[in-house]
């Protein structure tokens, strides 16, 4: 009772591991750092001139809302990177690897059709955008030409991950049939 089996201990040897290599990163991850700062500047700006001061600086509110649309989409760039888009795993459990890869290859098209469509999209109505921000004296139409950019880093990425998926002939779908 009293001698301890090595087998029952719990190692806590890779938590200190705090390693930082900078080519883990790329250009999107730091943009979206450096604009996530400012949001939660610009939401403390808020919180303070509101509750600290009593009388809310008017255009924090509108450029929080911005900087957050900001955020999403540049954060979805470093998701299509990853591969850490939501996904249905469940069915590629119970296909056939052959299956298992050609759906695969059928999402990384149609990511790359849907990012491509989406830019279009997006172009047609910042050129279509002519109102100024309420609080600003910024065009509503660069909010959407960022957000345009966004879908053209996705794009960039969703190409770059469909070449090594096929280059590989691996997928992150695919590596939790095995």
């Amino acid at each position: 009772m009293n001698q301890h089996d090595a087998t029952n201990e719990t190692s806590f040897a890779g938590l200190d591991d705090d390693s930082f290599d900078i080519h883990e990163y790329a250009i999107e991850d730091f943009l979206t750092l450096g604009i996530f700062w400012l949001l939660a500047l610009d939401v403390f700006l808020q919180f303070f001139s509101r509750y600290v001061l009593g009388n809310s600086i008017a255009w924090t509110e509108e450029m929080a809302r911005y900087l957050l649309v900001m955020v999403g989409f540049l954060g979805s760039t470093m998701a299509v990177r990853k591969g850490s888009h939501i996904a249905v795993e469940f069915f590629y459990r119970y296909m056939p690897m052959w299956l298992g890869r050609l759906m695969a290859t059928l999402v990384d098209l149609i990511n790359i059709a849907f990012f491509s469509i989406m830019i279009w999209i997006t172009y047609k109505l910042a050129d279509r955008t002519s109102a100024m921000m309420v609080s600003v004296d910024i065009p509503k139409s660069w909010l959407y030409y960022l957000v345009m950019l966004g879908f053209i880093l996705m794009l960039v990425r969703g190409v770059q991950v469909a070449i090594r998926h096929w280059r590989t002939g691996s997928h992150e779908l695919l590596n939790s049939q095995e």
